[in-house]
């Protein structure tokens, strides 16, 4: 039997994922880790630095928008991520960004972020 997940902590309070959802925060941030990380087969710590970016705070508008439609909480993560994961990437995202054509938007922003962070620490 391996050992549970660490969800990692938000590093971005006041914006990104968490700021927007403000007081449903707590709740969210580790349903949309889990979330995200099973759906895109990325790491916790990458879908951490997704969600606290501009990206992330997207993300959790999409979550309140689909609370509107698929409430309660973990049913409109669910829906967001669904969603995320069913838009693919275009020509000009792929542009802009440099992530692949037709990967699932939710994996291409993981992972960019990710490298987005590391080039930053380099």
């Amino acid at each position: 039997m391996s050992a549970p997940r660490q969800i990692p902590a938000t590093q971005n309070n006041a914006w990104g994922f968490f700021g927007t959802m403000k007081e449903q925060a707590g709740d969210a941030w580790p349903m949309a880790v889990a979330a995200i990380a099973e759906a895109t087969g990325e790491p916790l710590e990458p879908v951490r630095i997704f969600l606290d970016s501009r990206h992330g705070r997207h993300f959790a508008n999409g979550v309140l928008n689909q609370l509107h439609h698929s409430p309660p909480l973990p049913n409109a993560i669910a829906a967001a991520t669904r969603q995320w994961m069913n838009w693919k990437i275009g020509q000009p995202t792929s542009r802009t960004y440099g992530i692949p054509r037709a990967l699932p938007y939710l994996t291409g922003f993981v992972i960019h972020c990710a490298i987005v962070e590391e080039s930053l620490a380099a």
